[in-house]
């Protein structure tokens, strides 16, 4: 029990310096399913959960974990990885201990069979009509929807790096399953067809389907109606990439995911491609069986997050260019900053404005957007803007505009420049980047520290505390 507590205390001492160090999102992805085994001297044994994280962590952050440990551990700190992974059904193996620094590498052979390949030709395709026949398997895919119109940010970077990953090699990296994840209207359809569209560009003779959890439910009762359970089965045994589109739908049916779950671990095995998207994490399902859900977990699990401004106008920017429409930066910037929550309803919204220019012969300017706007925002409230924030802060501690955005390190100055991008951060939608270019231009880890010296403060010093709750109370009620 003492080691335990001892290697715990150690690895959670580890983690706060870690989080203070990269982005939040890198670390719930990296470091949240990490836990400590054992303290043993000053070799410090953790457990992640797959050779790919090992491998990311290896590659991205071994400065930063050698770094840290040695704080912890001395200048003798050492830290070894227990790699757990799930190949066969129902059992679990650990590889060996590695050490920090050493490579360690495993091969899984992708095992391609043409027998089914040629033989799929002739199943029945439950995405066809009952009498006609069809030669080729129509993936069921949106072609407008690639990797190329996929406008990457910090909120998506890992899952459309993944997806060009998997796209170049399907079935042959440590993404299968690849599982998307994020809440409604972020984009995870839009990313899982872009990676099956881009196979049959570059694979075409791959047999890639998209299917929605809905429609596979509904194909398998009427496979069990038809009697015909066994063509259903064969069809999506002998696919090389299925895209499975919403899996939380298959909550408490039970024999849905026991079909599932024999066509899964066939493709698994044969080497085949699984992409599955999702509106919560594995670990957060409920009403799938933990068999099911072990599975989802063999590969990689990447969230989608709600993109930050530079994103949102990046993508608003980039339909407009396919459209061939040009659009006054100031409406771009309007429309980004108030539909911040779901791009379906940020592209709508854009739509939306368009059709009312040009229904009702008018110019495309800030009065109409914000016309418009009022059917897309429930609730609006006053923008609490970061000129507003250091204008508050600078004469709640009578300090001049000018000196936050300086260079100075008087104390006074330090202090409210601290406030105004903790409160920047809390209260607008900006970036770091954005917060920190707003400040003097300082770059994101100063806004960071910034922001972990207020909440520092906030907790042990109550009258910094009452400072601070003054501030929010007085912008608040602005």
């Amino acid at each position: 029990m003492l080691t335990q507590n001892t290697c715990t205390t150690v690895w959670n001492n580890s983690l706060q310096t870690i989080k203070a160090n990269i982005p939040n999102q890198s670390y719930k992805t990296w470091f949240e399913p990490i836990s400590a085994l054992k303290l043993e001297g000053n070799v410090l044994t953790v457990q992640v959960p797959s050779l790919f994280f090992y491998e990311w962590l290896e590659e991205h952050y071994v400065g930063l974990l050698r770094k840290t440990v040695k704080q912890q551990l001395g200048e003798e700190g050492r830290l070894e990885y227990n790699i757990v992974v799930d190949k066969s059904p129902g059992s679990i193996s650990p590889y060996p201990a590695v050490n920090q620094g050493t490579s360690h590498n495993t091969t899984q052979k992708a095992q391609g069979s043409s027998a089914q390949i040629t033989q799929a030709k002739d199943l029945k395709n439950p995405f066809t009509v009952p009498g006609l026949k069809r030669l080729n398997v129509d993936p069921q895919l949106n072609q407008n929807y690639t990797l190329e119109n996929y406008i990457e940010g910090d909120c998506n970077r890992l899952a459309r790096s993944a997806g060009f990953a998997v796209a170049a090699k399907p079935g042959a990296t440590s993404f299968n399953p690849l599982m998307i994840y994020g809440a409604v209207g972020l984009g995870k359809t839009h990313l899982a067809q872009a990676i099956g569209n881009e196979i049959k560009r570059t694979l075409p003779e791959k047999l890639v389907i998209y299917v929605s959890c809905e429609k596979f439910c509904q194909q398998f009762v009427e496979s069990l109606k038809n009697n015909s359970i066994n063509d259903f089965v064969n069809f999506y045994q002998a696919m090389d990439v299925i895209i499975m589109d919403d899996v939380h739908n298959f909550a408490g049916k039970e024999k849905t995911q026991d079909i599932f779950f024999h066509i899964f671990n066939h493709l698994h095995q044969s080497g085949k491609q699984i992409i599955i998207t999702s509106d919560k994490a594995p670990k957060d399902l409920s009403g799938l069986e933990e068999r099911l859900l072990s599975r989802f977990k063999w590969g990689l699990s990447a969230d989608l997050q709600i993109p930050e401004l530079e994103t949102r106008i990046a993508i608003l920017k980039k339909k407009m260019s396919d459209d061939g429409i040009e659009l006054p930066a100031e409406v771009v910037e309007y429309v980004a900053n108030h539909i911040d929550n779901n791009i379906r309803e940020l592209e709508g919204a854009m739509v939306s404005l368009i059709a009312q220019s040009t229904l009702n012969n008018k110019q495309i300017d800030l009065p109409l957007a914000k016309s418009m706007l009022k059917n897309f925002i429930k609730n609006s409230t006053k923008e609490i803007s970061m000129d507003y924030i250091q204008k508050v802060v600078c004469e709640y501690f009578d300090v001049a505009a000018e000196l936050v955005k300086s260079p100075t390190r008087k104390r006074e100055v330090v202090q409210a420049r601290q406030i105004s991008m903790y409160l920047s951060k809390s209260l607008t939608k900006s970036s770091l980047k954005s917060i920190g270019a707003f400040y003097g231009g300082r770059d994101h880890s100063t806004v960071i520290y910034a922001c972990q010296t207020v909440d520092d403060l906030i907790q042990t010093d109550k009258k910094f505390k009452t400072y601070v709750a003054d501030i929010e109370k007085k912008l608040k009620m602005s």
